[in-house]
């Protein structure tokens, strides 16, 4: 009887073993697929269009530990959206990246707060930092094409959706609350 408990455990152990070595060499077993949301950016001073990205939404620690790792190539009008819990200083780095990216760090309105040109690379890996409740990534040197800049903002589903919900829990005044009746 024990030696078939052992038997038992020890292929548990060497089953588990394996996986977490797969799971090591290829993250992207953790995220099955991703949602998408159309990502605009406009010009910040005048609300002009500069571009479109369909976004792949990481919104979840599995999919922002993933990221675009397990991506060979993004088309031009391709990104992915990272979406935190709140606004903070981040740092990304380019882990397991094949080509590179533009990083841009976006506030929670959406105004883009900082960009950088990222390159792949090997360890030791370069921290990109910036703040921001969002991290868009799109292929290197499309801001640059689009003339994205600092300042510009980003519209898509999830910031409107935020902006609606927060308008409807502003208190409203005595003013505003005599003229709603």
């Amino acid at each position: 009887m024990n030696r078939r408990l052992l038997v038992i455990v020890g292929t548990l152990a060497g089953v588990s073993l394996l996986s977490v070595a797969a799971l090591a060499a290829n993250p992207a077993l953790l995220v099955a697929d991703y949602e998408t949301t159309t990502v605009e950016v406009v010009d910040g001073e005048t609300g002009a269009a500069l571009a479109t990205v369909e976004a792949r939404v990481a919104d979840g620690f599995r999919k922002q530990y993933v990221g675009l790792s397990a991506t060979d190539e993004l088309a031009d009008d391709e990104g992915m959206l990272f979406v935190h819990d709140r606004s903070a200083e981040r740092a990304y780095v380019m882990r397991g990246m094949s080509f590179g990216l533009d990083i841009l760090f976006v506030a929670p309105n959406g105004t883009v707060t900082r960009i950088h040109e990222a390159t792949p690379e090997r360890r030791p890996y370069t921290r990109y930092t910036g703040t921001g409740r969002y991290v868009l990534e799109v292929p290197r040197g499309w801001s640059e094409r689009h003339g994205v800049a600092p300042g510009d903002r980003l519209r898509f589903d999830r910031i409107a959706a935020a902006t609606r919900a927060s308008a409807a829990t502003k208190p409203i005044s005595p003013s505003q609350a005599s003229t709603q009746t």
